[in-house]
């Protein structure tokens, strides 16, 4: 039978767990108030503050999975930058090459010889034969949904209800009551972005094959699995037929894999063998350092090059003077082929599973009303019984106190997950001494919530 978890115990852990952080951080504290001088929202990034704690902490260091905080805590990190940092913090073969790369120059606006090295890479790697640089995954989604729409003509996507695909503004559409809508969120947008968007639920293949049918739609553009609602896996023979409907009705498939590099060498469509049209790699491929990359297929990429013969001359609005730089593309060779290979991945992917049973058990202890769910080395639980089916299902679980609850029981005790949802990834640092740690720190928390 299910154990009771109540609004109060929630409520009453969350307000003590606060005070604990107000008092375990003042060094934090000063540095916050100092920064909201200067700073927007008193952080260099307003996410920095998405944390839910009364103020952000300050980090002084950050190595393998170890943060040290500027009043001198101490954490595990399972965060590691929301992917970003996906093999730790300066792991030593990468802070080499950007020792190196230092006395070598950053940008040139023109190739290294990293470049070809690095394309070969990509492509056996990632399956796809023609690749391209940029500072970030927000911009290659962008960049590839311009080619989309340029090659086939078309000038509507269709995203899954719930996505997340970085800062691009036509994917931050949603469904409510069955009809596109604007997220209310988003700021300064001043176009009605549902013109050229089309939402339907992840794993909904009749609504899918219905928004597809007018032949109006340039690509979709999908996570393999959602991740940042939580992580949502595709039904059984999902991708087939997503791969198929679109191949019908001339729909190009674009994968953004940025959350599902941690899948395998390949991504998650490598280890699935999945066909895309396109795919986007976005924070670890440098290993935290601000870049990303997008390929096409061959056949996508000769569409490409058809049109760009016949294009009117002058800016085409796709790239910015630091991407392709010397330093990203010497970062990315140090990342494919010491960290993107199946050694590599091996033993992370086994630790991950320790911590997926590890929080099963947990679970299962306690009776509480929770799952757990792992794709590669990501692991995620969430305060549910059931595990959502798209978008609009977890949409309805998460983002709630007793989440917040958590993170600040967990972070007052020295373990660090992903503060918008229950993330955790497991890199080359993380030992079985870390995962316990964070099992056990998860098991003495609902020993108190229940």
């Amino acid at each position: 039978m299910a154990s009771r978890i109540t609004d109060a115990s929630v409520e009453a852990m969350l307000t003590r767990e606060k005070a604990h952080f107000l008092q375990r951080n003042p060094k934090s504290r000063t540095l916050s108030d100092e920064s909201s001088k200067y700073w927007l929202r008193g952080v260099p990034m307003h996410w920095m503050i998405d944390w839910g704690t009364p103020f952000p902490l300050f980090i002084e260091k950050a190595s393998g999975v170890d943060l040290t905080d500027a009043d001198g805590n101490f954490y595990v990190d399972f965060c590691l930058g929301d992917t970003g940092a996906m093999f730790g913090h300066s792991p030593k073969a990468l802070a080499e090459t950007l020792r190196q790369a230092s006395l070598d120059g950053f940008t040139t606006m023109l190739p290294s010889p990293d470049a070809p090295i690095v394309g070969r890479l990509l492509a056996e790697r990632f399956g796809l034969p023609a690749w391209q640089v940029t500072a970030t995954a927000s911009d290659a989604n962008r960049a590839v949904l311009r080619w989309c729409r340029a090659i086939t003509g078309r000038k509507k996507i269709l995203v899954f209800n719930g996505c997340y695909h970085g800062s691009v503004d036509e994917t931050f559409v949603g469904l409510e009551n069955g009809r596109e809508v604007a997220d209310p969120a988003l700021i300064g947008e001043p176009r009605d972005i549902t013109q050229f968007t089309k939402v339907v639920e992840f794993n909904d293949l009749p609504a899918l094959e219905a928004a597809l049918a007018p032949g109006d739609v340039a690509c979709v553009l999908a996570e393999p699995l959602m991740t940042n609602i939580g992580m949502v896996l595709p039904d059984e023979g999902f991708h087939d037929a997503l791969r198929r409907i679109t191949r019908r009705t001339g729909t190009l498939l674009v994968m953004d894999e940025t959350h599902c590099m941690s899948s395998g060498p390949g991504g998650y469509s490598g280890v699935h063998g999945l066909e895309p049209d396109a795919i986007v790699l976005g924070k670890p491929i440098a290993g935290g350092v601000p870049a990303a990359v997008y390929g096409f297929s061959a056949e996508t990429a000769l569409r490409i090059s058809n049109y760009l013969e016949h294009r009117e001359p002058g800016r085409s609005g796709i790239g910015t003077t630091l991407s392709g730089s010397k330093l990203q593309v010497a970062l990315m060779r140090t990342m494919l082929e010491t960290y993107f290979t199946r050694e590599a991945f091996a033993p992370l992917i086994e630790l991950a599973r320790r911590l997926e049973r590890g929080i099963a058990n947990v679970i299962i202890k306690y009776g509480a009303p929770w799952h757990v769910v792992r794709v590669g080395a990501r692991v995620e639980f969430m305060c549910s019984p059931d595990r959502p089916r798209n978008g609009g299902e977890a949409g309805r679980i998460i983002h709630r106190p007793i989440d917040m609850a958590i993170h600040h029981y967990l972070l007052n005790r020295g373990v660090l997950i992903t503060p918008f949802h229950n993330m955790m990834l497991i890199c080359p640092a993380t030992t079985e001494a870390h995962v316990e740690s964070l099992i056990n720190g998860l098991d003495q928390c609902l020993a108190e919530l229940v």
